[in-house]
């Protein structure tokens, strides 16, 4: 039971850890594709992200049916008590695809302009929605005995998730930007790699910030990197790869830096896991917590699951590398499809 109880754990932040990586370029380039004032500029960010976007979020479906099968109390935890937070992450995801698809369409350019102002504010809305639930659950949830989050939506908005979630905007607006200048050609990215820069300095700061008041906002995360001094490496090789972020950017070498940001976001996420370990939602009151042991489904459950994730992984991984090698040169301006 022990064995599967930590499989599925590992496979649940295979899955988020994948969407974050991968839907968060096109989330990051909806940051900034208001700063692109040429129309041209603009249809080569969409053209950019148009190939992936939609399969990106597969990852986050089928992490949430995952975390739904293994984990059901912390599925159900976590999606009544951020209920209102969900609805609204809902309408960022409709808002952006729709003017994804079509603002292409639309002549006009002022109601060009509309879908515009709508795929960015989608995009921003939910990242900085997903980096305050993030910041929440690492603060720790005012649990009831049974896993009821007695809070309201108002006190998910305190002030260390509010830092989590400006966190996750800069964090993944150097992504997208590094994308952009990965994926796109002519003025560009050269454009790209300065607001990557921008982005980076100010990821920077803001998990020097989040470093600083973890002790007092969330000092439980700092219990499993005291008692085991080794884990220290993971923040560290996190460190590593957020700082070769910049150096590769500098050097024009774009795939190179995409792909340390890459490392820097499953490192980010993998840290705060091991922090949280064996607590998958911290409560208030410790004895309420929802653990790996006490919120995980059936041995049958996790059994049977786990011989479907293993048939059906395959299918997503390979998808997504064959998307990614059939469309990965470089867009070009007269490349119109969006």
């Amino acid at each position: 039971m022990i064995v599967l109880q930590h499989s599925w754990l590992v496979i649940l932040w295979i899955f988020f850890i994948g969407y974050l990586v991968l839907d968060g370029f096109d989330l990051g380039a909806g940051f900034w594709h208001l700063l692109t004032r040429g129309e041209e500029e603009r249809r080569m960010i969409l053209n950019a992200i148009g190939p992936f976007w939609d399969g990106n979020e597969v990852w986050l479906i089928t992490g949430g049916a995952s975390l739904f099968a293994a984990f059901p109390p912390v599925y159900a935890t976590i999606f009544s008590g951020f209920y209102l937070a969900l609805i609204v992450l809902l309408a960022g995801f409709m808002f952006r695809a729709i003017a994804i698809e079509l603002r292409g369409k639309e002549p006009s350019p002022r109601i060009r302009g509309y879908w515009d102002i709508a795929f960015a504010v989608g995009s921003i809305v939910i990242t900085l929605l997903l980096g305050v639930a993030w910041g929440n659950i690492l603060r720790g949830l005012p649990l009831d005995q049974v896993g009821n989050n007695t809070g309201s939506f108002f006190d998910l908005l305190n002030p260390y998730s509010l830092l989590i979630g400006v966190f996750g905007i800069a964090l993944l607006a150097t992504h997208g930007a590094l994308w952009i200048a990965l994926k796109t050609s002519g003025d560009l990215p050269a454009k790209a790699r300065r607001w990557a820069g921008s982005a980076w300095i100010g990821t920077l700061l803001l998990a020097l910030s989040a470093i600083l008041v973890t002790p007092a906002a969330a000092p439980h995360l700092l219990t499993n990197y005291m008692v085991h001094p080794l884990l220290w490496l993971l923040p560290a090789l996190t460190a590593l790869a957020l700082l070769l972020i910049k150096v590769y950017s500098a050097q024009q070498r774009d795939l190179a830096a995409f792909l340390a940001s890459v490392c820097a976001i499953g490192g980010f996420i993998i840290s705060s896991v091991t922090a949280l370990y064996p607590r998958m939602v911290p409560a208030d009151n410790p004895q309420f917590s929802l653990t790996l042991s006490n919120a995980s489904s059936s041995f049958l459950t996790l059994k049977v699951m786990l011989i479907i994730v293993i048939i059906g992984l395959p299918f997503i991984v390979g998808y997504t590398v064959f998307t990614h090698r059939l469309f990965a040169a470089r867009v070009t301006a007269d490349q119109f499809h969006y």
